[in-house]
């Protein structure tokens, strides 16, 4: 972080993001030395906030050996300028390990080394305040700029002082929060017991293999490489696992060259140019696009598993798919008749089979995902100014703006809180640069960063067909004629 002038509203930033994970880090990268505006002589003034103390990417999934699921080169700005001094591959030549790379031939890094680049670019950028919690965002009509209201914490996370910052326009990068469903939300109430969400894996990790019996809750790629890391340092013949999955299998994610192009700027548009009950409709359908387990970690779990039978017995590991919990508690564990103190008991049931059990175990990893942040909280003094859609939910145009009455004439930008409008691309890394590079585009109404006109191979949707013109009527088009 670099200290800036302080901003008044006789000199506001142009850009306050707040939130640095990422997304917003991308954005960070690709504005620095942007011009303003056409003609302007000074670079885009971009400041950004973050609560946390520094950069860290998901810190308690960073197990040993997990990859990222897209390649190297969805960093955060080689996607849209590959020359730019904070790409992967300039990560790698600072410090001096471009030839160890080359000669491991690796398209997909680890998470470790990704969450180090990111850290990398975070300490070298200007503008970047970390220990800084956004509390409030207002629009001031008088001077026609967003207000930004924020806590500067200590390193202990307490309170230290009070700051504004006027700003034209926001982008909000907040990111998403662990989500824990309802019938398993008793389990985290009860904060004695070992139960601990993904996110949080490796801060419970010993905790978790001290345990007798563990049970996984979730078929993603989280839950299966959890399962893995637990299974490879359980003892053979008395591993105690149970792993729980609603999908009626452990499937692997979609990662067919074709499949991968809805993860294209191309379907992006597409998507959002959707009527939203269509939109709505798709989304779930789209799991194994983005839930589904890499086809490496399915391989090496049986790979595991299929070793522990080398010994004429079979690994006690129990692997569950098309199960869900019903509901979830505590229940007093028993050994040899006598209490033993107390368990975890989850309630079953099996949807193809309509059956229902229970199942007692001693921990519990909830691999059940993530959920956008609300952003009604920190937005709650502009929800007047603010146009939503059907659901109640924000709309969000094609550059990812929300979409705010006139009388606000700056621009809230948002990066993955756009799902339900820009589809399931919107948290994948590999779009992450080119959704920066439209947002600065958008912002400066220039093109600091051209961006390529077609990204897929596949058209997704039919083109509409001209309109017939008559003779002495202007055009007309029929219905049976509208596509090709």
């Amino acid at each position: 972080m670099t200290d800036q002038p302080a901003v008044t509203p006789d000199r506001p930033h142009d850009l306050v993001g707040i939130g640095i994970g990422p997304f917003n880090l991308s954005l960070a990268a690709l504005a620095h030395g942007v011009p303003a505006a056409p003609g302007h002589p000074h670079p885009l003034s971009a400041t950004f906030y973050e609560q946390n103390p520094a950069f860290h990417w998901h810190p308690g999934l960073l197990i040993d050996g997990a990859t990222l699921q897209v390649p190297f080169l969805a960093d955060l700005v080689t996607l849209a300028d590959p020359a730019s001094p904070w790409t992967f591959l300039n990560y790698l030549r600072a410090h001096d390990r471009l030839y160890p790379f080359y000669f491991a031939e690796r398209f997909h890094i680890e998470r470790t080394e990704y969450d180090a680049y990111c850290r990398w670019v975070s300490r070298q950028l200007p503008g970047l305040h970390f220990g800084h919690q956004v509390d409030a965002i207002r629009w001031n009509t008088d001077r026609h700029l967003f207000e930004v209201d924020f806590t500067q914490l200590d390193p202990a996370g307490e309170a230290e002082a009070l700051g504004r910052a006027y700003t034209r326009h926001i982008a909000l990068g907040v990111g998403t929060e662990p989500f824990v469903p309802e019938p398993l939300r008793p389990l985290t109430d009860a904060g004695s017991l070992p139960v601990i969400h993904s996110a949080d894996y490796l801060h419970h990790r010993q905790e978790l293999l001290d345990a007798g019996h563990i049970t996984v809750i979730g078929s993603g790629q989280s839950g299966a490489e959890i399962f893995l890391d637990l299974l490879r340092t359980r003892p053979h013949g008395a591993e105690k696992i149970h792993w729980l999955a609603r999908t009626p299998a452990f499937a692997p994610m979609e990662y067919s060259k074709l499949g991968l192009e809805h993860f294209t700027p191309d379907y992006t548009r597409y998507f959002h140019a959707l009527p939203e009950a269509v939109r709505d409709t798709l989304v779930p359908g789209q799991w194994q696009l983005h839930k589904g387990i890499d086809a490496d970690t399915i391989a090496a779990i049986h790979d595991e598993l299929y070793r522990r039978t080398l010994h004429g017995t079979w690994p006690d590991a129990t692997l569950t798919p098309g199960v869900t919990v019903r509901t979830a508690g505590r229940t007093a564990g028993r050994i040899a008749g006598r209490l033993s103190g107390t368990r975890i008991e989850l309630h079953l049931s099996h949807t193809q089979q309509a059956t229902r059990t229970r199942l007692t175990t001693d921990a519990v990893v909830l691999a059940t995902g993530y959920r956008e942040r609300p952003l009604d909280t920190l937005l709650g003094g502009l929800a007047p100014h603010i146009r939503r859609d059907a659901s109640g939910r924000p709309r969000i145009d094609e550059a990812f703006r929300l979409d705010l009455d006139p009388t606000v004439t700056g621009h809230i930008y948002v990066q993955n809180a756009e799902r339900h409008t820009h589809g399931v691309g919107a948290p994948d890394l590999g779009l992450a640069a080119w959704r920066s590079a439209t947002i600065l585009n958008d912002l400066t109404g220039t093109t600091p960063y051209p961006l390529p006109q077609r990204t897929a191979f596949t058209t997704f949707g039919l083109a509409p067909r001209p309109a017939p013109r008559v003779p002495g009527q202007g055009a007309a088009r029929s219905p049976q004629d509208e596509y090709r």
